[in-house]
């Protein structure tokens, strides 16, 4: 699958990368998120939300599992997986309305493996050093790689 690898320096310069993806989603997109804690994934979000017109805070639903943010246009899902070691049958149940007709975000998405749709886009976050995150991002389309890159 194409990637492409951007280095952030900054909350703020995730943000950006993230409102530039947002801008190539429609309702019914699912963008996976993988990385470790603290790297970025729900900043990421923050700035995806931000750029589709959502005002209100944007925090982890790693304990309430999914948030769902109405925007200017889009809906905006945002499901945590990180408390499952896999998603059960009845569990999916609750969860699969969160992708009912928005651009859903997906962290920890392996424990929904069996369950979740394709994704359009799937990012990975790592720590380089205190100040910078590594994103490889991957989707089959690379034309949308292309146009993510400024090419």
């Amino acid at each position: 699958m194409p990637e492409l690898d951007i280095v952030t320096a900054s909350s703020a310069e995730t943000e950006e990368l993230a409102a530039r993806v947002a801008r190539e989603l429609r309702p019914g997109d699912v963008v996976l998120l993988r990385g470790d804690l603290g790297a970025g994934k729900t900043t990421f979000v923050r700035g995806a939300c931000r750029a589709l017109g959502i005002t209100r805070p944007v925090t982890s639903p790693t304990f309430t599992i999914a948030h769902r943010y109405v925007g200017e246009g889009i809906d905006v899902s945002h499901l945590d997986l990180y408390r499952f070691q896999s998603v059960e049958p009845e569990e999916w149940g609750a969860l699969e309305p969160y992708l009912d007709g928005a651009t859903c975000f997906v962290e920890w998405p392996d424990a929904g493996e069996g369950f979740l749709p394709a994704a359009r886009l799937e990012l990975d976050f790592r720590h380089i050093d205190p100040e910078h995150r590594g994103i490889t991002l991957r989707s089959a389309e690379a034309s949308l790689l292309q146009r993510l890159s400024g090419c």
